[in-house]
């Protein structure tokens, strides 16, 4: 590993896997503009995504396979493959030693999470997780203000959009490659932040553990071009490819410590903005934070975050970040992470968490419209549902 991946002066090599839009839009462009890293090599099966990405970039290798990567020449990948790659190729890629920055969704599902924290372990690779969310300054401070709030009684996350169906008929709504719709993309988000609200809560892992998950979806504009993320560059003309997953979910989670969670993602709605709220709920107050996470221009506003007690609300002030702010404090904490050992098998544990929430509130929908089903006349049973 080169002496700035062990928090030397050396940057930190790094291979960038999987050439699609987050690749190009938000880690290259970072990757490459500072001392930190140094990109020594893309991996991409397509030839011509290469060359693009590449341009006149000089000292960059371009492979067609993972499998082409050398353990001494990099110091970490960066996995931003479709969904349903993310695990099989962090284990790969870990398996061999190599440490791995993995986009979210970590992975689609509690087997592939006991995957992961097996190939960690296996090859003595660290594997550090993408999720952004966590790394906004109005997040931090909605974190430290939770903590002024007593006993922990509920957290409330949502991320709802205007219009933002990304990809329509590209493998972001297709359920075999993506693994579900919004609660998958937006919903990793929402949970991976109310499991750090959890965690500075409880203090307890064991009490963090879900007892109870409900949950519906449904699909009212996920094959409506209208709300096609537009925002995404996206310029391509529309697969007629009918997607099978899921424009909005709504879950209900309750812990072993008896602590609710409410969430809801929704990739489209009536609203006119994109809007992001999270909520805390304790003994002694309560805290909401509304934002607009991600990329999106069409955004509610500034930051706010309000605290009530005692019958009165009052604003926290907030820094001013740019959009995107997020992705640049989570690529600056990486070093230090590779070489923190307490890192190992965090982003492993916090996947089998958030992975087996999104388990249960699909296969609690799963049941509601099974009984659906059964009780319904068939010509009334709606058809192209999600799973």
């Amino acid at each position: 590993m080169s002496a700035g991946s062990a928090g030397g002066a050396g940057p930190v090599r790094v291979a960038v896997v999987g050439l699609g839009w987050v690749a190009r839009e938000v880690w290259l462009p970072r990757l490459l503009g500072g001392p930190a890293f140094r990109v020594v090599a893309v991996v991409e099966p397509s030839e011509q995504a290469r060359a693009a990405a590449l341009g006149d970039l000089a000292g960059v290798s371009a492979l067609e396979r993972v499998e082409d990567l050398r353990r001494d020449e990099v110091d970490l990948a960066v996995v931003a493959v479709p969904n349903h790659l993310h695990a099989p190729v962090a284990c790969g890629l870990l398996r061999r030693g190599i440490p791995v920055f993995l986009e979210k969704p970590l992975c689609l599902g509690s087997a592939e999470a006991a995957a992961l924290a097996d190939a960690e372990r296996a090859g003595g690779a660290v594997l550090l997780g993408g999720s952004a969310a966590r790394h906004r300054a109005d997040v931090r401070a909605l974190r430290e203000v939770a903590a002024s709030l007593g006993a922990l009684r509920h957290v409330d996350v949502s991320w709802v959009r205007s219009r933002g169906i990304p990809d329509r008929g590209g493998w972001f709504t297709n359920r075999t490659r993506s693994g579900g719709g919004a609660l998958v993309d937006l919903g990793w988000h929402l949970l991976d932040t109310a499991r750090v609200l959890l965690r500075g809560a409880t203090g307890d892992p064991e009490g963090a553990e879900l007892e109870h998950v409900t949950g519906a979806v449904s699909a009212d504009f996920v094959n409506d071009h209208a709300f096609r993320a537009a925002w995404r560059g996206d310029g391509a003309p529309v697969d007629p490819v009918v997607g099978d997953v899921e424009d909005t979910a709504r879950g209900f989670l309750v812990t072993r410590s008896g602590i609710s969670i409410g969430v809801r993602a929704a990739w489209a709605s009536h609203q006119a903005l994109d809007t992001t709220v999270v909520r805390v709920e304790g003994s002694g107050g309560t805290a909401e934070l509304r934002c607009t996470f991600g990329f999106s221009p069409n955004r509610e506003g500034p930051s706010r975050l309000l605290l009530t007690t005692d019958g009165r609300t009052t604003p926290v002030e907030l820094p001013v970040e740019p959009v995107g702010a997020e992705y640049d404090a989570q690529l600056a904490s990486l070093p230090a992470r590779l070489a923190d050992p307490a890192a190992r098998g965090e982003a492993a544990s916090g996947a089998r968490w958030i992975a087996g929430a999104i388990e249960r509130v699909y296969r609690a929908a799963d049941t509601v419209r099974c009984a659906e089903r059964r009780h319904a006349p068939v010509d009334l049973v709606p058809t192209g549902a999600p799973r």
